[in-house]
């Protein structure tokens, strides 16, 4: 048995031991995407500020407060499974507020470099921010289409990660090539569905009628 399987081990139990207070303590799943886009627009708040000297550590407390937004981002599905509270309208909810949270953080990021003059990257985060929500719409539409469209790599939680590990290394200068990673993958993502949504259309044409 690896490190590895040990800390999946006990990060599982925990995340199980918080799913259940939260379950006992009775709260809407709905409630706690909510509370997990307030976590991110402050996230972005720190972004925002981020100026100068205290940019690394503001950079950082928006890091660290990323993670504490995607327990948030974890629980609510699990909490909502373990309530028997799982519905339409919370699956609707919950993509909603992912996308806000999506923009919110991104616009943080945007009002850090507008203010530092930084205008290559002011446009390179714009374009991040369209390309993410397009990797959400077309999965969306798609699906409306052909039923299912899970092809692509870079979902929501890998570009969250990226973006905190670019927080959270920013002394490093990680942040940069982090955008610059996320604008050519999730690109990549939007053009694989299209093509995916494409070649199934086109295949469902060639069925014959039943």
């Amino acid at each position: 048995m690896t490190w590895t399987s040990e800390f999946g081990r006990g990060s599982g139990w925990l995340l199980q031991k918080i799913v259940r207070g939260l379950a006992l303590s009775r709260i809407s799943p709905n409630t706690l995407t909510f509370i997990g886009l307030i976590i991110n627009i402050v996230a972005a708040i720190f972004f925002g500020y981020a100026r100068g000297q205290n940019a690394d550590r503001m950079f950082l407390y928006a890091g660290l407060i990323l993670i504490g937004a995607g327990l948030f981002d974890m629980v609510d599905g699990r909490v909502a499974r373990a309530t028997n509270q799982v519905s339409v309208f919370g699956a609707f909810f919950d993509s909603v507020i992912d996308r806000y949270s999506d923009v919110a953080i991104f616009f943080g990021l945007l009002v850090y470099y507008a203010r530092g003059n930084r205008f290559v990257y002011v446009v390179l985060v714009a374009f991040v921010m369209t390309a993410s929500l397009m990797v959400s719409y077309t999965r969306a539409r798609a699906e409306a289409l052909i039923g299912s469209c899970k092809v692509g790599f870079m979902e929501r939680p890998e570009r969250i990660v990226l973006v905190i590990l670019g927080a959270l290394f920013n002394h490093w200068g990680v942040m940069a090539p982090a955008l610059w990673v996320l604008a050519l993958l999730s690109t990549i993502t939007v053009i694989h569905r299209i093509r995916y949504t494409f070649t199934e259309t086109e295949r469902r044409k060639l069925q014959p009628a039943r």
